[in-house]
């Protein structure tokens, strides 16, 4: 081809013209973010940079999509220098699966190198296997659970918005029920949980399994369903005893001997959502998120908070580790995992701010280090894969992962 015929090509070809001039525009956008080697990339004479979640068309995530092609994946975003150590060059942003309604707690099974993560509102729970990356319904119906993890002895624990507990499976197939009530009273919604080495779980109860779409409202004259004109048995199998909100939006642990204790108040943290400890576990992340049906509470705002854990695992220091404003967007946390170095990686919810969902990595003392833009609302994320070093991120319809420079702290 003569260089003529190349130029009067690039001219025609509506991806080459598009995907360089919507760049610049998408990484003006993103005020503030350096894009690692988008600089160098846009200097050269080459091919047009590749396309991100803020270029139109957007990119295509699917199989099909083109490849980024470039040494960096464009919505892989470093804040700061020190992210270039974390993230991983020569890889790109995935989408493994779509097709769900609303995408939630992945966890990954070392043992059985699988992903396993719920679909909340079709009321079952999915596996991707790692070796073929073949997707299927893993259990169903799985009580509407949300979130999902594993302990230290590879059994999986699960919190369910239909039955307000968290259960765990054990090796020879069945269910054990670790909590339901506390001091007497039903729980709301136990959210995520998390497994400490001492052999006890700590988990979020906000009431966001109240709603309709995720669980079931309450009684008639109950927080979610003060009217009385919502049927919470439609659906549900004969017998089904529906519930009423009693508790207010705390954090609980629960004591290998079966013990439950308040660990965090809703005054701490109001509607506590995503948690994690620190990988020496001395320090307990909890994301505050907002208001749940009928919540009469404070409610959240989209920060999150950050404790000393005790040797007598009480909880000391309550601070604000970050309100998740970024470039002047709110960037709600929701789930949230610790890497090895003690950094904090936040599945973040942006709302209708396109470019800004998807993921922020936070350093150990609270600053914004690096960004991952997904198209979709990011609820929960996980590390994952045979090294652990496979972000895994369920955003909204869909599961997508990427790999990394780092691992993942602690199991599950």
């Amino acid at each position: 081809m003569t260089r003529q015929e190349r130029r009067d090509s690039q001219q025609h070809d509506p991806e080459v013209g598009i995907s360089r001039r919507t760049l610049v525009q998408g990484l003006a956008v993103c005020a503030g973010a350096t894009v690692a080697g988008a600089g160098s990339a846009l200097a050269q004479t080459g091919p047009a940079a590749p396309p991100s979640t803020v270029t139109s068309p957007p990119r295509d995530f699917s199989p099909r999509g083109a490849p980024t092609t470039y040494f960096w994946d464009p919505d892989i975003i470093a804040v700061d220098p020190s992210f270039n150590n974390l993230a991983q060059p020569n890889t790109a942003i995935k989408r493994l699966y779509t097709g769900l309604l609303w995408a939630e707690g992945p966890a990954w099974s070392a043992q059985g190198r699988y992903l396993l993560w719920s679909d909340i509102p079709n009321n079952r729970q999915m596996r991707w296997s790692e070796d073929d990356g073949h997707v299927s319904v893993f259990r169903t119906p799985s009580n509407n659970s949300n979130g999902n993890s594993f302990d230290f002895q590879g059994r999986q624990l699960s919190c369910e918005h239909l039955t307000r507990r968290v259960v765990r499976y054990e090796h020879d197939g069945t269910a054990t029920v670790l909590a339901d009530s506390y001091n007497g009273k039903k729980l709301n919604s136990p959210n995520d949980v998390v497994a400490h080495p001492d052999g006890s779980y700590w988990f979020t109860d906000p009431p966001y399994g109240g709603m309709l779409y995720e669980g079931e409202p309450d009684v008639a004259g109950g927080p979610s369903n003060s009217a009385g004109k919502l049927n919470p048995r439609i659906g549900q199998p004969a017998g089904f005893v529906p519930g009423k909100r009693e508790l207010p939006t705390n954090c609980y642990r629960i004591d290998p001997s079966g013990r439950v204790d308040l660990v965090v108040t809703e005054e701490q943290v109001p509607d506590p959502n995503g948690l994690c400890f620190s990988p020496d576990y001395k320090k307990l992340y909890v994301a505050s998120t907002g208001k749940g049906p009928g919540d009469t509470g404070p409610g959240g705002k989209g920060d999150m908070f950050v404790f000393d854990v005790g040797t007598d695992n009480k909880l000391a220091n309550h601070k604000r580790f970050s309100d998740f404003m970024v470039d002047g967007v709110k960037c709600g946390p929701d789930g949230v995992r610790c890497d090895v170095n003690g950094n904090v990686w936040c599945s973040s919810n942006a709302g209708r701010a396109v470019g800004y969902s998807g993921v922020t990595v936070w350093s150990p003392e609270g600053k914004l280090i690096g960004r991952i833009r997904l198209p979709e609302v990011c609820g929960n994320i996980c590390f994952g894969g045979p090294k652990r070093n496979r972000l895994f991120m369920a955003a909204s319809q869909s599961l997508y992962a990427v790999y990394t420079a780092t691992q993942g702290a602690g199991p599950g």
